[in-house]
């Protein structure tokens, strides 16, 4: 059985307004499709006036103005439906979408067709190198940015932050996991399920390490979709966005500790739960 990178695949990334997947606004979005051997097969790209000013830091790091959206973007409703329906349409036919920290970039999209009166599609299956390497390879020093995670890879990336090349990266780095490590070439459902698993476990581990110093610290653990209130969810647990047929049974985590980076770019020890 051939695995999920040997096989029709898409990427999706979104550039935004800022940070929070809950407050963001869509600047620029890219999807592209590919063959099993990697041959680009469709390639979608949007240029979104968000409706609200994007901050200098914003778009110092995508390269897109206030004023540059607005003059050239579409309308933030009109991008999210076209965005949504492509979507839709790769799950529907059965090809995983990879993105890069996608409970990102899947999160933005469905408080945006919340914000416009738009369905945002159920992400299923995806597949998250970051998930996927932070699991793979533990103990690795360094950032796990998806700059440095295609330099370690070998995985060609020009002009990084740019969605585009973004989706591409991130095809390369994930097919490079994958090769890397076996049990992250299988069928894209059974990948998903596992990435639920692992992402509540990485929080877990990483919440625990916080409440030695604030016993208050929360890590949400939801993955590829975060609710729109954390209080409305357990922020360690799993969430389900896989059909039934693939739910796994949880295996713990190795009681080791392991190295992993934040959004600073600041190394921190985290402890995998017992």
């Amino acid at each position: 059985m051939l695995s999920w990178h040997e096989l029709p695949r898409a990427s999706f990334d979104l550039e935004t307004t800022g940070r929070d997947p809950q407050l963001a606004r869509i600047v620029t979005a890219s999807i592209i499709l590919v063959d099993g051997s990697g041959n680009v097969l469709t390639h979608h790209e949007w240029l979104v006036d968000p409706g609200v000013e994007i901050p200098a830091e914003a778009a110092a790091i995508h390269g897109v103005s206030t004023e540059k959206a607005r003059s050239e973007g579409i309308s933030a409703a009109e991008a999210v439906r076209q965005i949504s329906a492509v979507l839709a349409d790769t799950f529907a036919a059965g090809i995983p979408v990879l993105a890069f920290n996608a409970s990102y970039d899947f999160t933005v999209l469905a408080r945006e067709a919340e914000r416009h009166g738009c369905t945002a599609p159920v992400p299923f299956p995806v597949i998250d190198p970051y998930i996927m390497d932070k699991q793979a390879d533990r103990f690795r020093r360094g950032k796990r940015t998806l700059t440095a995670m295609a330099e370690h890879y070998g995985a060609s990336f020009e002009n990084a932050h740019t969605s585009a090349a973004d989706v591409m990266a991130t095809l390369a780095v994930g097919a490079a996991v994958a090769r890397a490590f076996p049990v992250m070439a299988q069928d894209a459902g059974t990948l998903h399920a596992l990435q639920v698993q692992w992402a509540a476990e990485q929080a877990a581990s990483f919440q625990t390490y916080l409440r030695r110093r604030d016993p208050g610290a929360v890590i949400d653990g939801t993955w590829p979709l975060k609710p729109a209130s954390l209080e409305a969810a357990d922020p360690v647990a799993p969430v389900a966005l896989v059909p039934a047929a693939v739910q796994l049974e949880t295996v713990p985590a190795a009681a080791v500790p392991v190295l992993a980076e934040e959004a600073d770019g600041q190394l921190v020890l985290e402890l995998a739960p017992r």
